[in-house]
């Protein structure tokens, strides 16, 4: 029987550390105490909606353009030592996070960290880079980084950099634009593997998809990725692709942002829950109710009205349920098969 208590959220993605560093506060850890009324997420509105946990991002803006793979603009990279100062002042940001929250935010290195941290009623945060242009190609930032708690990663973002490339955003399209990881990037794979790092699909082109498949000894992961079939973006996910993840006892993150959820790709917030519950219903017919789960990309993208903030989801929540969702599945997807697929990559 379905209950009125909150069902906790652990999420596979969220920008608020850039939100927060781009606000120009100087107070922004603190800031990120207080309910506000602009972004998506901040901790009371999560407490309010039940979002206990997720990846915190780490991702450097591109500041110049030049011409991608197939001739259109694409963003280009930020150079290391833009990226590296940029990087280290949003890990700065969520120690300082976890620091001045008085117990309400916990980084989170292990499963039994996330899992205690939400018994606690503490946020899990996990340290997440969203683009590793902030790690040099001898890969001795990301040693620095994974003791500072890194433990998920993307390669790419949507640009090209030393380790790969990443799947610019067009619609429609196919993500099979350009090559794929390049030596410098199976590098960096077989790095994360060896000290048990997430590798995050999201934004790889399909090359590069592959490429990570063929490597990677550890489950395959897209943090916040949606189903082709149904939104034929290029950030999106082909039935091989997910068939491929489905047999490595992966996970997909369903991205909140309308622009990969409705059948038309518009950036809409006018966009009913069922459009979102649809690539759901997809993937669990697809990959098995043991491999979905939330990657909202809130502070990062336009989600629907009806999930304008973190305190919304409970209607995601009841429309999973008026779907047919049980309580057990309902707590599969939001948060027990993320921290199932964490700790089968961390081996903690």
């Amino acid at each position: 029987m379905a209950t009125n208590a909150l069902v906790p959220v652990f999420d596979g993605h969220n920008d608020v550390l850039l939100r927060l560093s781009r606000s120009g506060s100087k107070t922004a850890a603190h800031d990120f105490l207080q309910e506000g009324s602009t972004g998506h997420l901040d901790l009371p509105r999560a407490r309010a909606g039940g979002f206990a946990g997720g990846l915190f991002a780490v991702y450097v803006p591109s500041s110049t353009t030049g011409t991608g793979s197939d001739g259109k603009p694409e963003p280009l990279a930020p150079p290391l030592a833009e990226a590296q100062a940029a990087a280290l002042e949003l890990v700065s940001l969520l120690a300082r996070m976890e620091r001045v929250s008085d117990g309400g935010l916990k980084i989170c290195r292990t499963g039994g960290d996330i899992r205690g941290a939400i018994a606690a009623g503490a946020l899990a945060a996990v340290l997440h880079v969203e683009g590793a242009e902030m790690i040099d190609p001898d890969l001795n930032m990301l040693d620095v980084l994974h003791q500072a708690g890194l433990r998920s990663i993307g390669p790419v973002w949507s640009r090209s950099n030393i380790f790969g490339h990443g799947v610019p955003f067009r619609f429609p399209s196919s993500p099979d634009l350009g090559p794929g990881l390049t030596e410098a990037g199976k590098a960096l794979v077989r790095a994360c593997n060896e000290l048990r790092i997430m590798v995050d699909l999201s934004h790889l082109n399909e090359q590069g998809f592959w490429d990570v498949a063929a490597l990677s000894d550890a489950p395959l992961v897209a943090s916040h990725s949606n189903v082709h079939a149904l939104t034929p973006h290029s950030r999106n996910l082909t039935d091989r692709q997910l068939d491929a993840i489905r047999d490595s006892d992966g996970l997909v993150g369903v991205n909140f942002g309308t622009m990969f959820i409705r059948a038309d790709g518009t950036k809409n917030p006018d966009t009913k829950l069922e459009e979102l519950v649809r690539h759901i219903d997809y993937l669990v017919d697809r990959i098995g109710l043991d491999r979905v789960g939330l990657g909202s990309d809130y502070d990062g993208t336009t989600v629907p009205n009806d999930l304008r903030d973190a305190s919304r989801l409970p209607a995601l929540v009841a429309t999973l349920r008026d779907k047919g969702y049980d309580d057990e599945a309902v707590r599969k997807i939001c948060s027990e098969n993320w921290i199932r697929v964490l700790e089968k990559t961390w081996g903690a």
